[in-house]
C-alpha cells in the first residue's frame, strides 16, 4: 500500500469514528450540575451533585456516579438519546442525540494532502517519574490535570523543538500542540498527535494530526496544549478547521 493510500485508509476510519451516532458530533447540550436537585429540558427525573459524586433520581430510584477528575465519563440511555456524566472540575451532563444537526450534516474533515516530509523522527526522553501537568481548557475557568511521562525532541529545518507528551492509548503518547497555522487554516485552540516510542525513538506523523472534539462542537471541554507546545512554524499537515466552524 502506498503512503497516500495508507493515509486515506486512516482518514476513512477516522471519519467513520466521528460519525458514530452517539459520538462527539451527536452532542446537543451541556449542563453543569448544581448541588440542589433539578430537572433539565428533555430529560426525565432530577440531577444534582455533591463534592464526591453526581446523582440522577427518576421513577426507578437514584443512581450515583463517582468519577475521576478529567477521566472518562459514564452514560445512561434515555429514550433515543444517551446522557453522558463526566467530571470536569464539577460534574456535568451532556446529551448525545443521533438526530443532531451537526451529525446529520457531517461531510468529512478538511485536511492537507499527505506529504512524506511531515513524517519526522524524534527522540523520546522519559522523565524519571511522570509529572502531573495542569493545562487550561477551551471552557474559561476550567483546567485539566494529566500525567506527562516525558518529552519529545525533534528537528525541523535545522532547528530543534521540544514537545511535552501525555499518556496516550495502549502505552503510546498523546501530544497536544498549536503551530503557525492555528487559527488560520487549522483549529485555533489545539490539535492532537498520537505517537508510539520505540527504543528511544518516535515517529511524528503530522499528516495524522487531528482535531479534538471542541473543534466541532461548543459542548466539549477539551484541554489546551501545555506551556511550550507551540511550534513557531506552519505545520501544513493533518486536519484543518472543520466545515462546521465556517
Amino acid at each position: 500500500m502506498s503512503f497516500a493510500d495508507d493515509w486515506q485508509t486512516w482518514k476513512t476510519d477516522r471519519e467513520k469514528s466521528l460519525a458514530d451516532p452517539y459520538g462527539w458530533l451527536a452532542l446537543v447540550s451541556l449542563d453543569w450540575l448544581e448541588t440542589a436537585p433539578r430537572s433539565y429540558d428533555g430529560l426525565p427525573g432530577e440531577w444534582w451533585q455533591d463534592d464526591d459524586a453526581a446523582y440522577w433520581r427518576d421513577g426507578a430510584g437514584t443512581q450515583r456516579f463517582e468519577l475521576v477528575q478529567s477521566g472518562p465519563g459514564e452514560r445512561v440511555s434515555v429514550g433515543d438519546v444517551e446522557v453522558e456524566i463526566a467530571r470536569r472540575g464539577g460534574y456535568l451532563i451532556r446529551v448525545h442525540d443521533p438526530k443532531a444537526e451537526v451529525l446529520r450534516n457531517f461531510r468529512g474533515v478538511p485536511s492537507y494532502e499527505p506529504q512524506q516530509q511531515w513524517v519526522l523522527e524524534g527522540v523520546y526522553e522519559p522523565f524519571d517519574t511522570p509529572i502531573p501537568t495542569t493545562v487550561g481548557a477551551v471552557v474559561e475557568g476550567l483546567s485539566h490535570v494529566y500525567e506527562a511521562p516525558g518529552r519529545v525532541r525533534f528537528t525541523h529545518n535545522g532547528t530543534e523543538h521540544t514537545l511535552t507528551a501525555f499518556n496516550g492509548r495502549n502505552g503510546g503518547l498523546n501530544i497536544l500542540f498549536t503551530d503557525a497555522t492555528s487559527g488560520v487554516t487549522t483549529y485555533a485552540a489545539n490539535r492532537s498527535l498520537n505517537a508510539t516510542p520505540t527504543g528511544g525513538k518516535v515517529l511524528l506523523d503530522f499528516n495524522r494530526a487531528t482535531n479534538l472534539p471542541c473543534a466541532f462542537t461548543d459542548f466539549a471541554t477539551c484541554p489546551l496544549p501545555p506551556a511550550g507546545n507551540h511550534l513557531p512554524f506552519e505545520v501544513e499537515a493533518g486536519e484543518k478547521i472543520p466545515h462546521e466552524r465556517y
